[in-house]
Parts: C-alpha cells; sequence; structure tokens
C-alpha cells in the first residue's frame, strides 16, 4: 500500500513539473525585459497598450454574451428533455459532442458561406450581425461543457417532484424555470459559465476569420511582432484559466449532491 502510494506521488510529481516548468521558463523570460534586471515592464507595457484594453474588453462582453445565450439555450432544452423526453438524452448528449468532433474552422467557413452579404441573411454586412455571429459560434464551441454542468445540476435535484409543487401552486413554465429550476442548478451554470468565459477569452480560429477584435488574435499579433511581451501575455492568460478552474472548483463546493451520493 506504501510503495503504491509512493509510485502515485512520483507520477504526480512527473506530470506537476512537465506542465509547470514550461510556464516557469515563460514567467522567467517575461520578466528579463531589462538587461540584468527581474522587472514588470513587459507586463506594464502590455497593459498599457490600447489594443490589449479594447480587445480584452471586446472578448469579455462577448463572454458575458455567450454566457447569457447559453443558459437561455441550455437550461430550458436540458430541463424539458430530463422531464418529458428522457429517451432523447442521448441524442442530445451527441448532438452537444459534436463541437468536440467538428473544428472551429469547419464551423467559421460555414457560417461564412451561410450569412455573407450576398446571402438571405447578410450577417457578415455589418459590425453587429458579425458580433452576433461570433457569440453564435462561441454558444456552439462551449455547447459541450455548458450542457454537460448543466445536466450534472438536474441530475442532483428532483425536477419531477419540484414541477408538480410548483404547479400546484400555479405557477407556469417560465416562473418554474426562473424561480424554481435555475436557482437549483445555479452552481452548475456557474460551473459552466468559467468554462466558457475561458473558452471565449482565448479563442483565436473563428475571431480571426470574422475579423473582430477579440483577445486571442491580438495575442497571435503580438506574438508575431514581440519578444517579451508575447511571454508576459501568456502567463495573463493561463492566470485568467486558472482562476477560471479555481472559481469552478470553488463554487463546486456548495452544489447539491446527487441521490445517492457520498459526502
Amino acid at each position: 500500500m506504501k510503495i503504491n502510494r509512493i509510485w502515485s506521488w512520483l507520477f504526480f510529481g512527473i506530470g506537476a513539473l512537465y506542465f509547470i516548468f514550461p510556464l516557469v521558463s515563460t514567467a522567467e523570460f517575461s520578466l528579463k525585459m531589462r538587461r540584468g534586471a527581474y522587472t514588470l515592464d513587459a507586463y506594464w507595457t502590455v497593459l498599457a497598450d490600447p489594443r490589449f484594453q479594447q480587445t480584452f474588453t471586446y472578448s469579455v462582453l462577448m463572454a458575458l454574451a455567450t454566457i447569457a445565450f447559453g443558459v437561455l439555450l441550455v437550461v430550458p432544452t436540458a430541463y424539458w428533455v430530463r422531464l418529458k423526453l428522457p429517451r432523447w438524452r442521448p441524442v442530445l448528449e451527441f448532438v452537444t459532442l459534436l463541437p468536440l468532433i467538428i473544428p472551429p474552422i469547419v464551423i467559421v467557413f460555414g457560417y461564412i458561406r451561410l450569412y455573407n452579404t450576398s446571402s438571405w441573411l447578410p450577417l457578415t454586412g455589418s459590425a453587429m450581425g458579425t458580433n452576433l455571429l461570433l457569440m453564435f459560434g462561441y454558444v456552439i464551441l462551449s455547447l459541450p461543457y455548458m450542457y454537460r454542468a448543466v445536466d450534472t445540476g438536474l441530475r442532483a435535484i428532483d425536477v419531477a417532484t419540484l414541477t408538480e409543487a410548483a404547479q400546484s401552486l400555479g405557477a407556469g413554465w417560465i416562473t418554474i424555470l426562473a424561480r424554481v429550476i435555475l436557482p437549483n442548478v445555479a452552481v452548475a451554470v456557474l460551473s459552466g459559465a468559467f468554462i466558457t468565459f475561458a473558452i471565449v477569452i482565448g479563442e483565436f480560429v473563428m475571431a480571426a476569420l470574422l475579423n473582430r477584435p477579440s483577445f486571442g488574435p491580438y495575442m497571435q499579433l503580438l506574438g508575431a511582432n514581440r519578444a517579451y511581451e508575447p511571454a508576459a501575455l501568456a502567463v495573463i492568460a493561463f492566470a485568467i484559466t486558472w482562476g477560471c478552474m479555481a472559481l469552478i472548483q470553488f463554487v463546486s463546493k456548495f452544489a447539491p449532491r446527487a441521490p445517492g451520493a457520498q459526502h
């Protein structure tokens, strides 16, 4: 038993070093912008760049819009399938896995083909339309994670009993979703929201091909023209992603447990 534990910690240490060493090296390099000293000059340069502020703000707003639309799409769908159409769950699970199989470049080229300026719905002909198209693309990319988070949250509560209780008090479907179901899966929704935020912040393909001022294309552009600033930007991006992961771990402690699950 003790030998197994030693081997477990050994493999864990090897895996940790494999991931940590490159990040430490990148962080150290980002601090060497001034010769002979460790400074935060690269970080201040990046943070003071108007393009950084513009692209990061744009991506944050797109992430919030994607989260809001994703919640409006996924929560009612997952709830209705679990309550009324349980046989359709495998089909829905397969459909929500498709974004992991289909490359984003295929999706965005399909969008451009269907919604270009000569189509019946020329969304790419205006900035607002292109923003909507990009948001829909982000919703698709985040669908596997948002759906599974919400589905796990619904599995932990008695959806049928809660619905019957609300209906007995005269609540309609919108009231049930907004005031009964959503508060009970709020932790699961937050977990999906944090993953969605991390995806949107770093996404490059869709934003670049739709020519939107997102954070992902900015990182690529800066990496092609600078030395120390891209390393600082990479550390910032890692910090955002890890912050989202830490928030997921934090909010998951407050999630309701499924019946029969061990505490």
